[in-house]
């Protein structure tokens, strides 16, 4: 029997709930495969609910260990009736009353790794966002707030911690060789912010004092023998609270703050109020283990879960569909914080290279959604790079448009209207309506309307006149459900550059000093008085997530690449212009002749290595060629992944040939013997020092395999040596497989380490890395029952490595198709995620196309598929 497609929830179809829940009072006792949960819930009718209607509690895979006692009466068969998916309880009474529920749970068998399961020597939960069904029947949903009262109940010497959200009120020893603790939650959230820790963890401990002076107990919780290795988190963490109050003006609000790391996590981590759960590779580092790009998700990641605590705890969305009320405006928080900490220009690049990479991506295919959707089948596939990142770009663009001043004093209103709430997109947006007497309504379009808008900007110049006109065009691509768009509100921050490279005054019909405002299908803005016709500058910091097209030619990005006082577009210019010369080369590829180069770009190079002002993070960014993703978006239709990779190692030879010695001194320059440190000056240096080895060894002959193996081999910490192994990874020499040999003999039993052994060998573009990927997945270092394994070894090869995983013999579509049908019954969500490698494969040329479609259909074709994998495959062929 197949899978029935997955019921659709409408945003259209929204009602506030029945019952609400005031108070939840829990006691769990966990003990193996015979915990027990009892819950005492303090129900109401909701005014604002229907009235006289049967409760009706959500479950998932659990069952009741006893009738449910209703005022402490147990209820008659008759009453209700119990399934492993809801507790309907006939005729509750039209007054408040209270609810015992006790429900039987064996965490160990849990291998979906939501609701409460087992993670090597702890208990542990994850319940955004439907997890707390398969904990006790409750009504799960986001609009139900209520405050917590935990008691937890374990073997002291298998359990001797025990966690839950809020402050600790009591603890004490039981018979037996058992005790306890009873954690209070003073705030009311929604359960899907439930957590409970119970194990036998290590602690590391510190605090710190609030704006107001109050005293906050810090600890991080991992296991025995890493303590060491969570100093930086628990300083990222304290760098967070303190950033928080002094840009935010939000204060924490508990006695403590907890952050657990476990190694078995769907997810990066999860904002629980007061105790974090977090995946232990966004909190183990040191300098012998972690690269510099781990230092900086740790910091991030750890920024963006304690600030939920004010966007999206203490003010949660009223539903689902508002996920990214939440998540879109702290991913917009922790990457103002990340700039803030380090390079503002190299984290905006690395934010815009990320988007590009899979949101314009998911745009662009069968998967494209509104960054608030109007309708949804899984709620866990709604995680995605539109929700956060493009939700992120959303409230960028809202800064942008009504100023920082009135920014600040909208998100003062939003925590002063909302606190307490779960809230909508639309009543955050009136917040800035507000604040800045500026109507909005258009704006909104951003959250309603799927797919990256198109903005063309061509130009024209009266010399008579002194007039430069600069017309523009905007378009919204049709995408599922969508045929129809209207125009949007589009914020582009621009600058006109005069012959000097120096920036003009700017001034004109209908726009602002450095910002023009798009909100027709076509407008012009015509500049007066000038001299001599500019350079145009446009969409300056990224200002709006468009795709933007310009008549620009190649020597003026060179202009802006050498010119530009905006960083980004300075970045941006030496991308464009590579990107122009890189498709000329496919097409050319695909025409059975040789890559082409263009010698201006090589010129650009090394103009820019040889400045001497330019910060070497963001000279990092500027001599990265873009990516073979970037450049299969840009060409859109008809993908061949191997003329795209002939092409760009093409013109990556022909840029190292012509300023290899610059590069050759510049790498010598950037020696460092010193003890490591992953702060931001010195990681901009190891990166320069990177990307130029990287260029150095592009023949990818015997003398790049030798220097790469000297760098590997000579290198103090992990990021030099996982610079030289990521270099050697694509050099078929032996030295490679000597190097890959010494890194697990030097890491082995390091899972989160042996992760990056395991992604550089699937990354590998070479006809045998297919092979090599099914002889890893039986080595000790991989289990297929952990989500950071499978994401290291499998997700790195089928997201990362274009070649391979499009295989023109379509190997690598069914290899992954196996994987998914293997995996969807354990751990439907992991499964669901690999699929995102399909995002594309529309897009691909048509013997590709042909392959990835009868992959898919494979999947579709299995009975019994998870609502979450089959959601992705109905979308992924629709």
């Amino acid at each position: 029997m197949r899978s029935e497609e997955p019921r659709s929830v409408r945003l259209s179809e929204y009602r506030p709930p029945d019952y609400l829940i005031d108070q939840v009072d829990l006691d769990v006792v966990l003990d193996g495969d015979k915990t027990l949960v009892t819950s005492v819930l303090e129900i109401r009718p909701n005014p604002e609910g229907r009235s006289n209607v049967p409760l009706v509690l959500d479950g998932d895979e659990i069952t009741l260990a006893g009738p449910p006692l209703l005022d402490n009466d147990e209820l008659t068969p008759e009453a209700y009736v119990e399934t492993p998916q809801a507790l309907r309880i006939h005729m509750p009474p039209k007054r408040a009353f209270s609810l015992k529920i006790t429900t039987k749970l064996d965490p160990a068998k849990n291998t979906k790794l939501m609701g409460l399961y087992r993670s090597g020597a702890a208990y542990c939960t994850q319940c955004e966002a439907e997890g707390f069904r398969r904990i006790t029947y409750f009504i799960d949903r986001p609009d139900v707030l209520s405050t917590y009262r935990v008691r937890i109940e374990a073997g002291r010497k298998e359990a001797p911690v025990l966690l839950s959200n809020g402050n600790p009120v009591e603890a004490g020893l039981l018979p037996n060789g058992r005790h306890y603790a009873v954690w209070d939650d003073p705030w009311p959230k929604p359960c899907y912010l439930f957590a409970l820790v119970g194990g036998d963890l290590g602690v590391v401990r510190d605090s710190f004092v609030t704006v107001s002076g109050r005293h906050v107990g810090l600890a991080i919780y991992v296991e025995h023998g890493k303590e060491d290795r969570a100093s930086y988190a628990m300083d990222a963490l304290k760098r967070s609270m303190k950033w928080d109050e002094d840009v935010f003006g939000r204060e924490y609000d508990l006695q403590v703050f907890n952050i657990v790391a476990v190694s078995d996590f769907n997810m990066g981590a999860m904002e629980n109020k007061g105790l974090n759960v977090f995946n232990d590779k966004y909190v183990l580092a040191s300098g012998d283990t972690a690269t510099d790009g781990d230092y900086a998700g740790i910091e991030a990641v750890i920024a963006h879960e304690y600030f939920h605590n004010w966007t999206g705890n203490r003010i949660t969305c009223r539903d689902w569909f508002q996920l990214c009320l939440k998540e879109g405006l702290t991913v917009f928080r922790d990457q103002e914080f990340t700039a803030d900490m380090r390079s503002r220009p190299v984290e905006r690049i690395s934010d815009v290279r990320g988007l590009r990479a899979i949101q314009f991506v998911e745009d662009a295919g069968p998967f494209a959604h509104p960054v608030r959707p109007d309708t949804y089948r899984e709620i866990n596939n709604f995680y995605t790079a539109t929700v956060y990142e493009k939700g992120a770009e959303v409230i960028r663009m809202l800064q942008a448009l009504i100023g920082r001043d009135a920014f600040r004093l909208g998100m003062e209103f939003y925590f002063s209207r909302h606190d307490g709430r779960a809230a909508t997109i639309e009543e955050f947006i009136a917040c800035f309506a507000d604040a800045s007497a500026t109507d909005l309504s258009q704006f909104l379009l951003w959250y309603s309307q799927a797919g990256t808008p198109e903005v063309a900007a061509t130009s024209s110049w009266d010399e008579d006149t002194g007039t430069y006109t600069l017309n523009l065009l905007q378009t919204v691509p049709k995408t599922p459900g969508q045929d129809i768009k209207k125009p949007m509100v589009i914020p582009l921050a621009f600058g006109l550059l005069g012959m000097d490279g120096e920036d003009l005054p700017i001034g004109g019909d209908n726009a602002e000093s450095g910002l023009i405002v798009l909100n027709k299908a076509e407008h012009s803005f015509a500049f007066r008085g000038l001299n001599s016709r500019p350079v145009l500058s446009i969409n300056r910091t990224f200002s709006a997530p468009v795709k933007l097209t310009t008549d620009l030619t190649e020597n003026d990005l060179f202009f802006l690449a050498r010119y530009d006082s905006d960083p980004f577009n300075r970045w941006q210019a030496l991308q464009t212009a590579a990107l122009r010369v890189l498709i000329r080369s496919v097409h050319a590829v695909r025409g059975g002749n040789r890559p082409l180069n263009d010698p201006r770009l090589a010129e650009a190079f090394a103009s820019a290595i040889a400045d001497p002002e330019i910060d070497p993070a963001l000279l990092a960014q500027l001599l990265a060629l873009p990516s073979e993703t970037d450049i299969a978006r840009e060409i859109g239709n008809d993908v061949d992944p191997d003329a795209i990779y002939a092409a760009r190692i093409g013109l990556k030879r022909a840029l190292a040939r012509f300023v290899r010695g610059a590069l050759a001194d510049l790498y010598r320059g950037l020696v460092n013997d010193g003890p490591y440190s992953p702060d931001a000056r010195a990681a901009g240096r190891r990166a320069l020092r990177a990307t130029a080895l990287d260029l150095i060894c592009a023949e990818q002959d015997d003398a790049s395999a030798m220097l790469a193996f000297a760098h590997y081999s000579a290198a103090n910490n992990m990021t030099d040596r996982m610079s030289g192994l990521a270099v050697l990874s694509g050099i078929d020499r032996p030295e490679r497989d000597q190097a890959f040999a010494d890194f697990y003999k030097r890491h082995k039993g390091d899972a989160l380490v042996l992760d990056k052994w395991l992604s550089l060998q699937a990354v590998i573009p070479e006809a045998g890395t297919l092979d090599r990927v099914r002889r890893l997945m039986k080595h000790e270092a991989f289990s297929m029952a952990n989500p950071n394994r499978v994401r290291a070894l499998i997700g790195a090869f089928a997201a990362s490595n274009p070649t391979q995983f499009n295989r023109a013999d379509g190997a690598g579509f069914d290899f992954l198709a196996d994987i998914v049908i293997d995996l969807d019954p354990k751990n439907p969500q992991v499964a669901a995620r690999l699929l995102g490698a399909f995002r594309s494969w529309r897009a691909l040329e048509p013997g590709r196309r042909g392959r990835a479609e009868f992959a898919l259909k494979r999947i579709a074709a299995t009975d019994k598929l998870s609502p979450d994998v089959s959601d992705l495959v109905i979308r992924a062929l629709a």
